[in-house]
């Protein structure tokens, strides 16, 4: 069975930066083309930055040019949750750390082959590790 990490809103709120909790707790987002990620090359694997959760391999990254990092598959399926989403007027397919419930962004059916999928996910839901 996959971990759960349950805190209240206010642990969440006292543990995170005022820009990770808007958009992990608050379903927020970043301006395009700010995040720290955006432009990242190294490799590494990206984690959860409220949890710590594996989430994506830099080998699955891929230029979208949309301004957010995208991937083309999660590292782990098991790891993220897709939820629908019908806020704003569209109907999109949010993704959430499946530990913890953090808000990660949004994947489309846009991306590149193998999958086909995009990923779109904020550079302030991750932390990156870079590979040795």
């Amino acid at each position: 069975m996959a971990r759960k990490v349950n805190k209240t809103a206010e642990q969440w709120k006292q543990e995170l930066s005022e820009d990770v909790y808007y958009v992990t707790r608050q379903k927020g987002t970043e301006h395009p083309f700010s995040g720290k990620y955006c432009n990242l090359k190294d490799k590494g694997i990206y984690h959860c930055s409220c949890c710590g959760e594996p989430l994506f391999e830099s080998d699955s990254k891929f230029d979208s040019g949309t301004g957010w990092p995208s991937f083309y598959q999660p590292l782990n399926a098991d790891n993220i949750e897709n939820i629908r989403d019908s806020s704003h007027g569209m109907t999109r397919t949010e993704v959430v750390c499946n530990a913890c419930g953090a808000h990660l962004g949004h994947v489309f059916e846009d991306g590149p082959a193998p999958t086909g999928l995009r990923y779109c996910i904020n550079s302030v839901s991750l932390d990156f590790e870079k590979e040795d």
